[in-house]
Parts: C-alpha cells; structure tokens; sequence
C-alpha cells in the first residue's frame, strides 16, 4: 500500500512538475511580433500579433499606430494572445480617403469589426488615451464583443456633467492643445509634434526626452493632427451608458497627470460603479512609453483577476 500511494505521489508531483514547465515555457516563448493586414469595413488595416492565449487588442492613442505598444508589448504577450492595430488614418500607409471619414465612431466601428474578424470571442480591451476613448464606445455599444476593458486615461468627456468639472476641462485643454493647434493651422505639422507631446504630458521638454523610435512613429503619424483636432464631436456617451458595462472595468491613470485626463478618468470610475481605480505613482499621460514596466504590472495585475 505504502509503495502505492508513492508512486500516486510521484505521478502527481511528475505531472505538476510538466504543467509548470509548460506555463514556464509559454511565458519565455512568446515569440517575435508578426505584422499582417486584413479588410475592415471597406479599409485595408495593419496589425501585429504575438503570443497566445485569450486576445487582449491594444488600441493606441493619437498620433501613433501599432508600434506606441513595442515598448510594454512584450511583457503582455508572454501571458496572451496580443494583436496591436492601427487604426484607420494612422501609421506609414496610404489612406483610403482624404481623411473625411476620421471620427471616433469611425474607429469605434473599424474596432468592433476587427474584433470580430479575429473570430476570438470577447476580448481584453487595453486603451490609451484616444485609444482608451474607442474602448470605452466599443464596450457601450457592442458588449458582446467585450470580455473587459483596461482605460488608460481616456480623453472622452460626453458624460462629465459637472460644471465647475467642465470648466476646468475646457481651460486645461486650451493649455495642453492650444500652441499644437497654431502650428497646425499653420500647416506645419512636424512643428505641433513637440508642443502637442509636451502639452498632453504637462511637461516640458517630454517630446525631446522620447526615444528615437517614439519619435519616429509621431513623425509618421504627425499628418493627423489636423484630423484629430478638427474632428467631428464624439459619440454622446452618458454616464448612465457607462454604468451598463457588465464586463470588468479599470480605469487607469497616472498621479502627475493633468487635470483634463484626471477629471476625465476619475469621472468614468464613478459612472462604472464596479470599475476599479488604477493609479500609477508619479505615471503621467505617455506612462506605457515612460513607464512601461509599471504599466504592464498594472495591466497584468488587472488581467489576472478580472474573472
């Protein structure tokens, strides 16, 4: 009996032992990232993909594509599926159109189609910034495709009803945006990279602290501004609308950040009243490039629980 229940021990331990290699051997192996394409709505749309497991999709923020992810993709694709797109007008490639359709609910809609041509059921939502805004629209009007949502400090504001909050906004975004703005107007959009950067930031001096590679997808992408600065009003989003999120939320944002994405994010945790608050210590808006360590911590951390 005794040799018996030995060898059950051993089989037991010999098959724990394999299943830790294994999980072992998946977070090592993620892989390189592969770059792809696929026809969303009409409109060729590049991506890339790495690892495996449940697909968490990165959607990025304003003048950026796919690669605003390098620096914190690796860490996520070691636990999961990651597919990082670009959203339409963005990145190197030719547009489709003269720009005309640029719209939030233009990308909400591009998103929720792409979600559903990976054929990977409901999905882990990571937005940053603008990115963070098509998530949160997505999550509202098809939640089927949801499996839950990371924001990192959106910038939608439709559901701040508060007026002394509204106020404030307003005041903050004519600092952060205000000088980006002249310049594009001007026609110069290489000129509104660095006010832009370092006004989104509230600080200076951030655009020329950014790695080369950062600063080579702005550059790609800086056609946009003017596009993203004239665009067409949001979706209404209600705060009533985001209270009707059933998939786990966390709203993230960093301690520095200024006040615009602060009243913004704050506001969006009191209308999801299950959401979580995620704060990065000393994190500002550009944390997933100047903090990418603590940002995928905080993202896997959320992940791992959100069950």
């Amino acid at each position: 009996m005794r040799n018996r229940a030995r060898m059950a021990l051993l089989s037991v331990l010999a098959l724990f032992l394999s299943m830790l290699a294994a999980c072992g051997s998946a977070k090592l192996d993620a892989g390189q990232p592969q770059l792809r394409e696929t026809n969303v709505n009409g409109v060729p749309l590049r991506y890339e993909e790495q690892g495996a497991g449940e697909t968490v999709v990165l959607i990025h923020g304003a003048i950026a594509d796919y690669r605003a992810w390098d620096a914190a993709r690796d860490a996520i694709a070691a636990h999961y599926r990651v597919v990082a797109p670009s959203n339409r007008y963005f990145g190197a490639a030719s547009w489709p159109d003269d720009g005309a359709r640029f719209s939030m609910q233009t990308h909400a809609d591009d998103l929720a189609a792409f979600i559903r041509a990976l054929n990977a059921g409901p999905v882990d939502l990571v937005g940053w910034s603008y990115g963070a805004d098509i998530g949160l629209v997505v999550a509202v009007q098809h939640p089927e495709l949801v499996r839950s949502v990371f924001a990192y400090e959106p910038s939608l504001t439709t559901f701040v009803t508060d007026a002394s909050d509204r106020k404030a906004i307003a005041a903050d975004q004519q600092q952060a945006f205000g000088p980006a703005f002249v310049a594009s107007k001007r026609g110069d959009q290489q000129a509104a990279l660095r006010p832009f950067v370092d006004g989104v930031n509230g600080a200076p001096g951030t655009y020329d602290g950014l790695p080369d590679r950062v600063r080579v997808v702005l550059s790609d992408n800086a056609r946009t501004i003017p596009l993203q600065l004239n665009a067409p009003p949001p979706p209404a989003i209600t705060c009533a609308q985001l209270g009707t999120i059933a998939a786990p939320v966390a709203i993230a944002r960093g301690t520095l950040t200024r006040p615009f994405f602060r009243i913004a994010a704050d506001t969006a945790h009191r209308c999801i009243p299950a959401s979580r608050l995620v704060l990065l210590e000393n994190g500002r808006h550009l944390a997933p490039v100047e903090m990418p360590g603590d940002f995928d911590a905080a993202l896997l951390g959320f992940l791992s629980r959100r069950d």
